[in-house]
């Protein structure tokens, strides 16, 4: 399959990053009301493509939240202690260390995940905007979950269609977690264990992506978590191969949106020591995955 044709519609272009996956959006300012057509352009290619890729935006927390609003309600990180003062709705992922204190999430996930999965009704995507970052590393990697899906023998893809996985936020925290601050009881309790379908059909398109990931899902429903485990990580490997994934390589101003229901994504490492990494997350509610048939 080619790499799709640069398509114009008035002054908006989406030009494909990868075959798989990722468009690069131009003609476009977000810290301005997009006229309804536009942003309905906008959504059908991150139905499509899974990842929009936008440069040179400069815009304010509550024009960040405002447009991310426009695709639906909002959820708030379990993690209160590292969102926005005096905007709930932005999670800070940054290394930044000031008056002693770390301003946002740190030693962000290496490892593929899909954010809020572990949620009764997980993300339906996040928005993700570069205030800082160093150059030349630190990049985030997504890799296309329609495309792993149909890439798989036929003989596994029956197998997943008949599992559910096992998101477990709690298990992950603790496991991988050390260094932050412990979860209060309230929050190990507003984050439960939820089971979803290891194959889901994209609400939108219907079309059949992978949901799983190496963060959250500690194993499948009916199995014990060292076989569960190893099979997940049969599956994130053969995810991990260059021809489903698209790696970012951020400036200051970038802002991408991507599909949690269709891609997963991992921060790929950089001198946390020395180097300044800030962004700022939003991340739209979705709807409880729907079992692919």
């Amino acid at each position: 399959m080619g790499v799709a044709k640069k398509v114009f519609n008035e002054e908006v272009a989406f030009a494909p990053a990868t075959e798989h996956i990722g468009s690069e959006v131009s003609g476009i300012d977000l810290a301005n009301p997009l006229p309804a057509s536009v942003f309905q352009q906008i959504q059908r290619q991150l139905h499509d493509r899974s990842v929009l890729i936008f440069h040179d935006q400069n815009w304010s927390p509550d024009e960040h939240i405002e447009f991310s609003k426009r695709f639906g309600p909002l959820e708030n990180h379990v993690l209160s202690n590292y969102c926005l003062p005096g905007h709930p709705e932005i999670f800070v992922v940054s290394n930044i260390i000031e008056n002693g204190k770390h301003v946002g999430a740190f030693g962000g996930s290496k490892r593929y995940h899909s954010d809020l999965s572990y949620m009764k009704e997980p993300s339906l995507g996040s928005i993700f905007h570069c205030l800082e970052c160093p150059e030349g590393e630190g990049e985030t990697c997504f890799t296309s979950m329609f495309a792993v899906y149909e890439a798989l023998p036929e003989e596994r893809k029956q197998w997943l269609l008949k599992r559910m996985g096992v998101h477990d936020y709690v298990w992950n925290f603790e496991n991988h977690h050390n260094d932050r601050p412990p979860l209060t009881d309230e929050q190990k309790t507003s984050t439960p264990p939820r089971s979803h379908p290891a194959v889901i059909s994209h609400p939108e398109t219907g079309r059949k992506a992978l949901y799983l990931s190496a963060v959250f899902v500690r194993c499948f429903e009916g199995m014990d978590d060292v076989e569960s485990q190893k099979i997940i990580d049969e599956l994130i490997e053969f995810a991990s191969q260059a021809k489903f994934e698209y790696v970012h390589r951020w400036t200051p101003g970038d802002v991408i949106i991507w599909d949690n229901r269709s891609v997963l994504h991992k921060a790929l490492p950089f001198d946390e020591e020395n180097a300044r990494r800030r962004m700022h997350r939003t991340t739209v509610r979705g709807s409880r995955p729907t079992l692919a048939v």
